[in-house]
């Protein structure tokens, strides 16, 4: 993981509420257990047409939505069942930060752990900015803020944890290796005790 300190990108908007899991990344593509190329997966049903084209209708498949790494989406998000490639896949597209009024804990908790910000803000922010797609934004992890156009500022918590994951660029896993020592060191002296 890389660390994630600061974000700018303008805004994408997917203004649908309830927009689950299997929306974001149809149950049928979890086989894999690798990041890589998901994010042409990504919103698969909705993007793409039956006959493989991309769906016109699709609001990220608009050439204003292009190289938006910031996703404002409906209310909801994430909601449906448990899965880590919801998150990767939207990584892999490009999707570096979600904002919405309503994330679903699971979903959430899970996109922090991948590097993906999931970001709770209140309802008027939210709907200023679903009606207002590409907008620039800068979201500043350090001090959870995400700061608008006219200097504004939108305050946004984060669980101290993962903020510093985050900002270290390390998963849970990563932060255990980097205290072996210490946990060696502590299993000797209980060890040593018993």
């Amino acid at each position: 993981m890389q660390p994630i300190t600061r974000i700018h990108s303008r805004t994408a908007v997917l203004a649908d509420e309830n927009i689950d899991t299997d929306r974001i990344i149809p149950a049928r593509f979890l086989t894999t257990t690798t990041r890589e190329g998901l994010g042409k997966l990504c919103f698969n049903d909705w993007r793409y047409q039956a006959d493989g084209s991309d769906n016109p209708a699709f609001p990220l498949n608009q050439p204003a939505a292009g190289g938006c790494a910031i996703l404002v989406a409906g209310r909801n998000f994430g909601c449906g069942s448990s899965r880590e490639h919801a998150p990767w896949a939207l990584l892999d597209y490009g999707i570096k930060a979600v904002l919405c009024s309503e994330i679903a804990d699971i979903f959430r908790g899970n996109a922090l752990k991948n590097g993906l910000l999931a970001i709770i803000i209140d309802e008027a922010e939210h709907r200023w900015l679903l009606d207002h797609p590409g907008t620039e934004l800068a979201i500043d992890v350090r001090e959870q803020a995400i700061e608008l156009p006219d200097g504004g500022r939108i305050r946004f918590e984060l669980e101290p944890f993962a903020r510093h994951c985050l900002l270290n660029g390390v998963d849970q896993l990563g932060f255990l290796q980097q205290h072996a020592d210490a946990i060696e060191a502590f299993e000797a002296r209980v060890e040593k005790a018993a």
